[in-house]
């Protein structure tokens, strides 16, 4: 993984580039084990997409970031860079219905891996390089598409480890451990008391994803911890002592999960009539009994409580915190140092087997696999540090996870490269999620005070928050709730089955269009806007905080009951979606109401010619803007009006009806003021411009 930092750019830019060539080609190779390629296209896991998404994911990752940053102006392939957008972690606004894609063949997904390898890699040879790279670099983006692909190697393994076992052929190049055994006696040890301290600052020496910066420091109490990761011999008391079937040993999730998956033993294990026997990656192998447990965090959670009441001591999983108390105490070797040394110290970063190995081969300290081997379950929910910042160009990698549904893991796990095998990276995963996981437990009182603020403090999406679901300010009616009123009144006698509202924000537009509308499609650039527009419809409340003045804010609660809209919400769904690349499943429109969208658009012309063909004959178009062109959204080439062309003035409405005029016909326009709040005596006043569009007989 190469450092941020160097004297010598040319040397860097190589660097990067023989980096980049590397990790694709690995993911890659991973794909190899799979020897049916029927196989891509069947679901592994019900709750995700068949491997295909994932073996195009990450080529479009790259693309859709270089358009996002402007490093780039063209798409290799806008079809598959829609298909292959969203659709990773098990969020609720995740389109998973598989009537709403057409997989492309493996052969067609290669050969656009192929042509992204060659655009990256002609990038790297001639973008400008500045040392060190900052985050506001384009370099920044590169590697934040390196780390992207390798996370996605540790989370498309877990995938093929699911896959049905006459689909895998064994790999040369993805060698198993052989080496089995008896399982060594756990015992606790102690770890004395000291001082943690996480997070990185804008110095570190290698990227990071924006979770990692900032600054948290605890003091935490002496406790003891396991000497070895817990292994399958361990846990295999666990199950034997009906573990599984005690409902008092599980929290409720735990109980709902058990309930809908059946599960008797972790996942990876196979019972047969001699035993269980262990699915790695392409083999399966009689039980390992001295290889740590593979398992999700509610059933480590689960063996806690059970062995806690067995011993009759408080055994827990560690905290965070703790987890680094430990690992400092051990005097693990960073990573720069570690990679530095010829010797392997862990099962970690691919550098030693494919598949786990003893839990008594890598020692560190008194400790064995504080690093690597598996990842480690923690009972801390994720949370930024105090001074966490969004990166723009990736503004829903963090955020989605702080809802406390999602658990850190810590440590890393054999197939753990890149960023992932720092001794800063933090991620998080929902508690019923495998990855490569297993546990430490420790015993320990200690009480953490981490909590979960319920009120969204991020101050963009709090004025978006306020400006959608806001009480009128300086008289002007609500803006999202005035243009829905004025659209279903122009819609009259119109059929209104379906309507799709682009740049939908926080979804206040979306529930009012669904007063007049049998079904309205909301969607949106942005997975933090889309988040809370969910949070809203499954929870009917939105809480958010809204600065006074200086450091005095208020705070604000929405609840959909107080506006009589529980059958409302029911009629709306939320997706993430790019409004200049929609998938062709947004078609059939009998409306579709773009507001304020049209001049933050980076290709608002791509976005228009495509109108025509996703709304019904006689169905409205209805966009609006104020027409603030900038070129820190819109390229000036791209803008579609507010400038002169050949000494004469061309408007935006001029722009849209050179645009739109073969498809449509423009009905009116009407002017519509609105207003945005910063704090209670400091408000922007703008008017936008509502332009109604009727969509023509379709062949015209």
């Amino acid at each position: 993984m190469p450092t941020l930092h160097g004297t010598d750019p040319e040397e860097k830019r190589k660097e990067i580039k023989n980096y980049f060539q590397y990790c694709y080609k690995r993911y890659e190779s991973l794909f190899h084990l799979v020897a049916d390629e029927s196989a891509y296209f069947k679901k592994a896991d019900p709750l995700r997409h068949p491997i295909i998404f994932y073996y195009g994911h990450t080529a479009t990752f790259f693309i859709n970031k270089f358009i996002l940053a402007k490093i780039i102006n063209e798409r290799v392939d806008p079809r598959l860079e829609s298909l292959f957008a969203v659709g990773v972690d098990e969020m609720s606004w995740d389109d998973l219905n598989e009537k709403h894609y057409d997989w492309p063949t493996l052969k067609e997904t290669q050969a656009y891996r192929d042509k992204v390898y060659s655009k990256v890699s002609s990038l790297i040879d001639v973008l400008p390089l500045e040392l060190p790279i900052t985050q506001d670099s384009p370099w920044w983006v590169i590697l934040m598409g390196i780390e992207h692909e390798n996370i996605h190697l540790e989370t498309s393994s877990v995938l093929i480890r699911q896959l049905p076992f006459e689909s895998i052929e064994e790999n040369r190049e993805w060698r198993e451990c052989e080496m089995v055994g008896t399982a060594p006696q756990n015992t606790l040890l102690d770890v004395n008391q000291g001082r943690v301290n996480l997070g990185k600052n804008n110095n570190a020496q290698f990227f990071g994803w924006d979770n990692e910066y900032g600054d948290h420091q605890a003091h935490i109490p002496s406790f003891k911890a396991a000497k070895y990761l817990t292994s399958n011999a361990e846990y295999m008391e666990f199950v034997k002592d009906s573990g599984y079937s005690n409902d008092r040993f599980w929290c409720e999730e735990g109980k709902a999960w058990k309930a809908y998956t059946k599960a008797e033993h972790p996942m990876f294990w196979r019972k047969d009539k001699d035993g269980y026997r262990l699915r790695t990656l392409s083999r399966e192998i009689d039980l390992p009994l001295n290889w740590p447990v593979e398992v999700n965090h509610l059933e480590a959670s689960a063996f806690c409580k059970w062995k806690s009441q067995k011993e009759g001591v408080n055994i827990t999983l560690p905290t965070e915190d703790e987890y680094i108390r430990l690992r400092d105490e051990s005097k693990v070797l960073s990573y720069l140092e570690w990679t530095d040394r010829d010797k392997t110290i862990a099962n970690i970063n691919l550098e030693a087997f494919a598949s786990c190995v003893p839990v008594d081969t890598y020692k560190h300290g008194e400790f064995y696999d504080v690093i690597g081997n598996v990842w480690q379950w923690s009972r801390t929910p994720i949370y930024p540090f105090e001074g966490f910042k969004v990166h723009p160009i990736y503004d829903d990698f963090s955020v989605p996870t702080f809802d406390g549904k999602h658990t850190i893991i810590k440590g890393g796990s054999w197939i753990s490269c890149g960023n992932l095998a720092t001794q800063k990276s933090r991620y998080g995963f929902r508690r019923h999620f495998y990855q490569h996981g297993g546990f430490r437990y420790i015993q320990s009182t200690y009480e953490e005070t981490i909590t979960t603020n319920i009120y969204n403090t991020d101050s963009l999406i709090s004025q978006y928050c306020h400006f959608g679901w806001g009480e009128n300010a300086l008289g002007v009616e609500n803006y999202p709730a005035a243009c829905a009123r004025i659209v279903l009144e122009t819609m009259k006698d119109k059929p209104r089955r379906r309507a799709l509202d682009i740049g939908c924000a926080i979804g206040r537009s979306t529930f009012e269009l669904a007063r007049g509308f049998d079904e309205v499609i909301g969607v949106d650039f942005s997975a933090r806007f889309i988040q809370e527009a969910q949070k809203l419809k499954d929870d009917g409340v939105l809480r958010y905080t809204m600065p006074t003045e200086g450091e005095l804010e208020n705070l604000h609660e929405i609840k959909l009951s107080d506006l009589d809209w529980d059958d409302v919400r029911n009629k709306v769904s939320f997706w993430q979606a790019d409004a200049c690349n929609l998938k062709p499943v947004y078609k059939d429109f009998d409306l579709i109401f773009g507001g304020n969208l049209l001049d933050r658009l980076y290709d608002p012309k791509k976005f228009l010619d495509a109108m025509g063909s996703r709304i019904n004959e006689g169905g409205l178009l209805i966009l609006t803007s104020p027409y603030t062109w900038q070129e820190a959204s819109t390229p000036k080439e791209k803008w579609i009006g507010g400038y002169k062309r050949d000494g004469e003035t061309i408007t935006t409405l001029n722009g849209l009806k050179e645009i739109l005029g073969k498809a449509f016909r423009l009905i009116g326009t009407k002017d519509i003021p609105f207003v945005i709040q910063e704090t209670a005596r400091k408000h922007q006043h703008t008017i936008a411009q509502m332009s109604i569009w009727e969509r023509r007989g379709k062949d015209v």
